[in-house]
């Protein structure tokens, strides 16, 4: 899965990205530093798989992953070319879901585009540009539709258009058809024309190290209806180039009790409908993510393709319950191991062994 980290220039995303994927990327103090978006994968940190490799005295760990994209800050009239805009509105197609940074942190060594620090109409400039974006794309496949109709009319190039009108009068306002996409078609539709506003999002608020934005979290949730997370990126850079021991002490000197990325990382798990179940034996503990509402069959397909054409039953239990039980033995011996057939949609937190057929 892919989550592109955008905002206006210099809110502090490479800072960000140094920090989420422990990678030098180029942080500058001048607009488009970053022209090239840079990528990284970062491990969906799970203690539960560490309890599970001890049980299991497993050889090797594996955690499930989620990818990062620092795309370059976009600017008022990004949809129009502004700022090399269509290059980067092109990298933030190529993602799932979209962190948005936006700075609440002052300082006056840094420039703000705009002149002043204002994360809600810094939000306000970003969200504008990708529904106009949006809308000339919308608007270059519905006269296309249209001309098709001419050479001979269909109910399903009457359905698009009628989908492409709807999502018209939403861009034209400056708003996102994400609302829209209740019906299958309308939904199929804008994955085809990767429509900006159709991904989901976040917000990361990037804040000065003790500081307040409670009342600026709030607003952003009640104006854009989106998840907000707030990070000091400057610190959660610093304690990424800390070893683990070093950075627990620094953030318990600090007062935390969570580091920010991995609240970062945790909301862009749940925003894209993300859960994970687990295997776990001598050879490796293993992480698995599949999405939300998954059948077993399924699931075991994101192990090897030929396991969900092949599969017969799944022994399942809660990873809780193996911990307990100390492994399988434990767990069968009380009564919490559970045979589950085809229909068995996959928890998130459950150890699973899948039955094969040949």
């Amino acid at each position: 899965m892919h989550i592109g980290i955008v905002g206006l220039p210099n809110v502090g995303k490479s800072t960000l990205f140094k920090a989420l994927t422990k990678k030098q990327t180029l942080i500058a103090n001048y607009p488009f530093a970053t022209i090239d978006p840079s990528v990284g994968i970062v491990d969906v940190v799970d203690r539960r798989v560490d309890e599970l490799s001890s049980v299991s005295n497993s050889t090797k760990i594996v955690y499930t992953t989620i990818q990062f994209v620092d795309i370059a800050g976009l600017v008022k009239g990004a949809s129009e070319g502004e700022g090399l805009g269509n290059q980067f509105l092109s990298h933030i197609r190529e993602t799932d879901a979209i962190a948005h940074v936006t700075r609440v942190f002052a300082d006056k060594d840094v420039t703000h585009v705009h002149g002043k620090v204002d994360p809600i109409d810094d939000l306000g400039v970003i969200l504008i540009e990708l529904a106009l974006a949006d809308l000339q794309t919308v608007e270059k496949r519905l006269d296309k539709t249209i001309k098709s109709r001419k050479a001979g009319a269909s109910k399903d190039i009457e359905k698009e258009i009628a989908i492409l009108e709807i999502f018209k009068a939403q861009l034209i306002k400056g708003e996102s058809v994400r609302s829209l996409l209740v019906e299958e078609d309308a939904q199929l539709l804008a994955k085809d024309l990767a429509l900006l506003t159709a991904k989901p999002y976040f917000v990361v608020l990037n804040s000065d190290e003790g500081q307040d934005v409670a009342e600026v979290a709030a607003k952003i949730q009640s104006t854009f209806s989106c998840p907000v997370v707030q990070v000091c990126a400057k610190i959660e850079a610093e304690l990424a180039d800390l070893s683990n021991e070093d950075a627990k002490m620094f953030m318990d000197e600090l007062g935390m009790k969570e580091s920010g990325l991995d609240r970062v990382i945790r909301t862009g798990y749940d925003l894209l409908g993300l859960i994970t179940y687990f295997t776990s034996g001598e050879m490796e503990s293993r992480a698995w993510t599949i999405t939300r509402g998954m059948k077993a069959p399924q699931a075991a397909g994101v192990i090897h393709t030929d396991f969900e054409k092949l599969f017969i039953a799944a022994e399942v239990t809660k990873y809780q319950h193996f911990v307990v039980g100390k492994g399988w033995g434990g767990v069968r011996n009380n009564g919490h191991l559970q045979l589950e057939g085809k229909e068995y949609v996959v928890q998130d937190g459950d150890v699973c062994v899948f039955k094969i057929g040949k």
